[in-house]
């Protein structure tokens, strides 16, 4: 009794992982081969190895990191007010260049996130560099704006006398990622 115990506890403990297959028939025909080439009773592993690759998965851990990863986005996608990502949409044009500088601080820094994911990661680089990178991701030609601007956000540092600026690795706020992901998309029409 002891021990069926300890196994309930340790089933208990574990994350439970979901499943979606598209189309039952074919899942249950690969993992039907899958059971006869074995040719004896699959062991758990085998089995959970099984169903992983029936629903299109490598293996079952391809499956957990698949399940994990999805749940983390969907954490962080979870509190996205669309409506302002809406919003600040409307200041990028088709290309995802910023159209012009929003008059709301709010707007701005959601748009400085956009311009922030633009330049590149463990990067030095000189104003000039800084500047081309800016100019092709904004209509309004004031680079120095959006370069001060980061600065002042804490997203870009600079050295005293101006140079080396760089990148600052952070996390952005959700509303700013779904906004990164979908100026994105529209920079491949470019």
């Amino acid at each position: 009794m002891a021990a069926y115990a300890a196994c309930e506890e340790h089933k208990m403990s574990k994350e439970p992982i979901p499943l979606h297959v598209v189309d039952v028939g074919r899942f249950t025909r690969s993992l039907s081969l899958q059971i006869k080439t074995l040719g004896a009773a699959p062991s758990h592993v085998s089995l959970l190895n099984g169903v992983a690759r029936a629903a299109g998965f490598r293996n079952f851990q391809h499956l957990r990191a698949s399940s994990a990863a999805r749940q983390r986005v969907e954490r962080q996608t979870a509190s996205v007010d669309f409506k302002k990502v809406e919003s600040v949409l409307q200041h990028f044009d088709a290309t995802g260049a910023l159209m012009r500088w929003p008059a709301k601080r709010q707007v701005q820094e959601l748009c400085l996130w956009v311009m922030w994911a633009q330049l590149p990661r463990g990067v030095v680089m000189v104003e000039r560099e800084v500047n081309a990178i800016l100019n092709q991701a904004h209509l309004f030609a004031d680079a120095a704006l959006l370069r001060r601007s980061l600065i002042g956000m804490s997203l870009v540092t600079r050295a005293k006398d101006g140079t080396d600026y760089r990148r600052i690795e952070c996390s952005p706020p959700s509303e700013a990622i779904y906004l990164i992901q979908s100026i994105a998309g529209r920079g491949k029409t470019r």
